[in-house]
């Protein structure tokens, strides 16, 4: 054990020990609130995919900070709403286990007035909970900000309300520390240089399905779901290949994802391309393609073979 010498009496006294903090946050709230984009911004990289669609979020994504004897893993959720289909139901389902299985709450909402949707969110969460209000960059008065931070105080009893801008990345800071001060202490769950516990297949197929939801039209993306089919890294050339497949809701979305003689394919997939190379930092060949699986997110069967499934 390290020690340290006392001034009096040249005595030696033991250091006191280091107190460690590690446990997961979960990130929750309505859709569309910035979830993805505040999870980003916490870890300091683009892991998660964001979109200006609804629902980009599927799954739980989770992204690791490690800050000297802390660490928080951060499980960024889909985004809670009326589910109308089995994929809706999945995606409430890794929401709500998620913050059932969290060590404390981030609850993101961007409304300044208390919605009766987000206060029946709040109130099923769990006690440790802390309070985010998100785009206050659009807040010019700020006693408006004020009149909010009353209102949502009598919602509930919040551990912490921090107003923040998860694009501009403001009261980033202090959101983690506010998370930290809940993290139990113990052991860190992941090395001190870890980003993610998912692996780079995983977001080969995310990055695929990002590009789809920034390039089609609103009906387009909620049916599309991507599929890797051949995953290699170490070839002798030094990249990883690359093959996947975008599965869609009809033959008119097909058209549109495939695009006048390949065009909008080819734009998917050399911006997705860009986006997997800078994380797995060397060349990748990717390889797309399109197939029409009508349906698939209204039935079990169909969420098991696009990947969803609890």
């Amino acid at each position: 054990m390290a020690k340290r010498f006392g001034k009096k009496n040249g005595s030696a006294r033991e250091a006191a020990p280091k107190v460690v903090r590690s446990g997961k946050a979960a990130i929750v709230g309505r859709a569309n609130v910035g979830k993805s984009t505040l999870l980003n911004a916490m870890i300091g990289a683009p892991l998660a995919i964001t979109s200006p669609k609804p629902q980009t979020t599927r799954d739980r994504v989770l992204g690791v900070v490690t800050q000297g004897d802390a660490q928080i893993a951060l499980v960024d959720t889909p985004g809670m709403h009326e589910a109308k289909t089995k994929l809706g139901a999945f995606m409430n389902h890794e929401a709500k286990d998620a913050a059932q299985g969290a060590d404390a709450v981030l609850f993101l909402t961007d409304a300044l007035e208390p919605s009766a949707e987000d206060v029946a969110i709040a109130n099923d969460l769990p006690k440790q909970t802390i309070l985010l209000i998100n785009k206050i960059d659009r807040v010019s008065d700020k006693t408006v900000l004020l009149d909010a931070l009353t209102a949502w105080s009598k919602v509930r009893d919040f551990a912490a309300i921090v107003p923040i801008s998860a694009k501009n990345k403001n009261g980033i800071d202090r959101v983690l520390s506010e998370a930290r001060a809940l993290m139990p202490e113990g052991d860190m769950l992941y090395e001190g240089d870890a980003l993610t516990d998912r692996p780079t297949r995983y977001f080969a197929a995310e990055y695929v399905r990002e590009q789809v939801l920034k390039r089609t039209r609103e009906e387009v993306p909620h049916g599309v779901a991507v599929v890797i089919e051949r995953f290699e890294e170490g070839l002798k050339n030094g990249a990883t290949t690359i093959e996947a497949a975008i599965h869609v809701d009809r033959d008119s979305h097909k058209k549109i994802v495939v695009g006048k003689a390949g065009s909008m394919l080819k734009e998917i997939g050399i911006a997705a391309r860009k986006r997997i190379e800078h994380l797995v930092g060397h060349r990748v060949h990717l390889k797309l393609w399109v197939r029409v699986t009508p349906g698939w997110y209204r039935t079990d069967s169909g969420l098991k073979e696009m990947g969803y499934s609890t």
